[in-house]
């Protein structure tokens, strides 16, 4: 895509993420904090014999949430491919936004991952599984983002920045395993969340599928404090509950408004459709 060709909305994204790659590249090492990454988490009691129960299993939240995503994006192309070979008379310009719609595949796996992922390292927290838990989130992060590019800045723009968080957020991972140096990660989470509220605050695009990002970015920063707040709240509730399982809970709750678009969307694409082929009724309640 040449520079010339580029939208300002897509040469300020394009600056954004050069930024970024810069300061992860050439910023200052971050070391972690010196300190046992399984004495971190409040609550470390076990159930049945499965360790660290609670924050074990309060990822299932992610891999139902994840899998509900990919069964309604797996319906809406069905429908879509059966509608249009039946009618094809159907506006183009009325089809679903490819884009969002492979980048919403990307966020709803990548939810499966993250719950797999996190599942994985808190079964047993050392470092190694760490990686694999922000490996499974860079997964999610990049769908989400890429999501908000496509309502944003454009459709052409949402899979290329998909894929560049995705490469930024793995590779960040593996920085922090072998060295120990956490600003790469630490660009990819904070970085990316910031752009995403920097996009909410921009006009959605013609076309747009209407994602709240309000609503996933309030989901986020709830999560955050509950993490921050782990023992403290393992305090105030008498140990019934630690911070970290909340967190989770609250943070899957950020797939809702996704699914929520996709719902929004596929109901106006069929209205669309019925408004040009009436026959279509019966093909799409069959």
């Amino acid at each position: 895509m040449p520079l010339p060709t580029l939208s300002r909305r897509e040469r300020g994204l394009l600056f954004t993420f050069a930024l970024l790659a810069l300061v992860a590249l050439f910023g200052p090492a971050l070391p972690a904090a010196e300190v046992a990454i399984a004495s971190v988490f409040a609550d470390d009691r076990s159930w049945h014999g499965l360790p660290n129960a609670m924050d074990v299993l309060s990822n299932l939240p992610f891999l139902l949430i994840g899998f509900w995503g990919l069964y309604r994006l797996n319906r809406i192309d069905r429908a879509h491919q059966e509608a249009l070979a039946q009618f094809p008379l159907a506006p183009p310009a009325n089809d679903p936004p490819d884009n969002t719609l492979d980048c919403a595949w990307l966020f709803f796996a990548g939810l499966v991952a993250t719950a797999a992922g996190s599942a994985f390292f808190h079964l047993m927290p050392d470092g190694a599984r760490l990686a694999a838990d922000r490996a499974g989130m860079a997964v999610a992060f990049a769908g989400l983002i890429g999501i908000a590019v496509c309502e944003r800045v454009s459709q052409r723009a949402g899979w290329p920045a998909a894929w560049f968080v995705l490469m930024a957020g793995l590779l960040s991972a593996e920085v922090f395993q072998e060295s120990g140096n956490v600003l790469p990660w630490a660009i990819v989470q904070f970085g990316g969340m910031a752009l995403v509220l920097t996009l909410a605050l921009a006009t959605p695009m013609r076309g747009a599928v209407g994602l709240k990002l309000g609503w996933v970015i309030c989901f986020y920063a709830l999560a955050k404090v509950f993490e921050l707040a782990d023992h403290a709240i393992y305090e105030a509730t008498q140990q019934v509950v630690s911070g970290h399982t909340l967190k989770h809970l609250t943070a899957s709750l950020a797939g809702l408004p996704v699914l929520a678009a996709l719902r929004k969307l596929d109901m106006n694409w069929r209205a669309t459709l019925l408004r040009h082929n009436p026959d279509a009724a019966a093909a799409l309640t069959a």
